[in-house]
């Protein structure tokens, strides 16, 4: 099961992130672009995710998905760290996520971040 560390670690792996603690919780941002956060004591963490398909995952997978109450207007899903499969999931969630805040200079650098079978 990844935990706290595996997120940080992921992560900043990914190109141009930096971590910054913001409302008391460990966020991190891809070109000063927030892209996940670590709340709920850091067993979950929330990521971008376009409305129609967070939606989607949470009516599909409820024990792993989920919005909360103050983000509903905005395209962000929280995902319980205890229920992803293994790292792979979370690097997975992570990088797309990233995709989704990162500037086209960077998307256009690095084209197979946030890809299946890419890095």
């Amino acid at each position: 099961m990844p935990d706290a560390e595996d997120v940080r670690r992921i992560a900043l792996s990914l190109p141009e992130t930096t971590e910054k603690t913001a409302w008391s919780m460990p966020t991190f941002r891809v070109a000063g672009k927030m892209f996940a956060t670590l709340p709920e004591d850091e067993t979950s963490i929330a990521v971008r995710c376009p409305k129609e398909e967070r939606d989607e995952l949470v009516l599909a997978e409820p024990e792993k998905f989920w919005i909360a109450g103050h983000e509903t207007q905005f395209a962000w899903v929280r995902v319980r760290l205890a229920a992803l499969e293994d790292e792979g999931e979370l690097r997975d969630i992570l990088a797309d996520s990233w995709r989704q805040a990162a500037p086209p200079r960077l998307l256009e650098a690095h084209p197979a971040v946030g890809v299946p079978g890419g890095r």
